[in-house]
């Protein structure tokens, strides 16, 4: 994964997820596709998508690019966040479709 990511805009600050990015004909769905839910905030250009039973948050279709998913890779059988020893942190603050964006910092996980 060479998309791998955080984002620090008030939504994913609190949600956590590490995310890469996907096309949307990338991901395919192989169970549960009637428990998901979306959510829509701010703008509501990025749908975001939830389990309906246990909440957790498994991918989005993205505002800076609505052609791509962002996807939680804790939701991708095999990885998890903790694969990634150093995740970029996007400026979703100044997201860049309102001129902002850019790289704010790194999130670092060391194995003791």
């Amino acid at each position: 994964f060479n998309t791998v990511r955080r984002c620090n805009c008030s939504y994913c600050r609190m949600r956590g997820a590490v995310a890469v990015s996907a096309p949307l004909s990338g991901i395919d769905v192989i169970r549960g596709r009637d428990k998901l839910t979306e959510y829509r905030f701010n703008t509501g250009q990025a749908v975001h998508f939830f389990c309906s039973v246990c909440g957790i948050y498994t991918f989005h279709q993205r505002r800076s690019n609505p052609q791509q998913y962002g996807v939680n890779v804790a939701c991708i059988d095999g990885v998890s966040p903790f694969d990634f020893p150093c995740v970029e942190v996007n400026d979703g603050v100044n997201h860049p479709k309102d001129g902002g964006g850019g790289v704010v910092g790194y999130l670092r996980y060391e194995k003791k």
